[in-house]
């Protein structure tokens, strides 16, 4: 094979390389998102892995760790899920219900501090991200009088997950 071949073959293969990429970027030129699914069986370990990362920033700037409160994941799920109903992110249930009457409704007897949502199509690690960068929603996570946190979504059948994270304080 003579050099001139060699040369027409590495620019069709990068040719090619850079046509396989086409539909992977939008007309801005970045990446298109992926959808992120959910597999049943790896609940917990995304739980646990939100956790981790909210207290890994927590401690970072001098924080207490939050622990996992059962009845604020309890209310964190319904509202999830109901957010997905109504099909818009807000603090509000369809019932009217507050972040507060959840939380007291999913028997959690503590101080409800604030809650964090998210429509998105996006992991759990750039959820958190998203919200650490919003001065309004990191002020949530960071509350240094949190001491539980409930956490919890929903995934739809189009790959759309509505994530709720709230805090409170026994």
């Amino acid at each position: 094979m003579n050099l001139s071949k060699i040369a027409a073959l590495g620019g069709l293969l990068t040719l090619a390389a850079c046509t396989a990429q086409v539909g992977n970027v939008g007309p801005d030129g970045r990446p298109l998102p992926q959808i992120y699914r959910i597999d049943q069986s790896a609940w917990a370990k995304i739980q646990y892995a939100v956790l981790d990362s909210i207290n890994s920033l927590r401690l970072a700037t001098g924080l207490e760790p939050v622990m996992l409160d059962p009845n604020l994941t309890a209310a964190a799920a319904t509202h999830a899920r109901d957010m997905s109903a109504q099909a818009r992110p807000w603090h509000f249930g369809s019932d009217g219900s507050s972040p507060i009457d959840r939380a007291s409704r999913a028997g959690f007897t503590g101080r409800m501090l604030g809650e964090t949502i998210s429509e998105t199509y996006e992991s759990e690690v750039e959820t958190i991200a998203a919200w650490m960068g919003d001065p309004d929603t990191r002020n949530v996570l960071m509350d240094p009088k949190a001491r539980q946190i409930g956490i919890s979504w929903y995934q739809e059948t189009d790959g759309k997950i509505w994530w709720t994270v709230v805090m409170g304080q026994i």
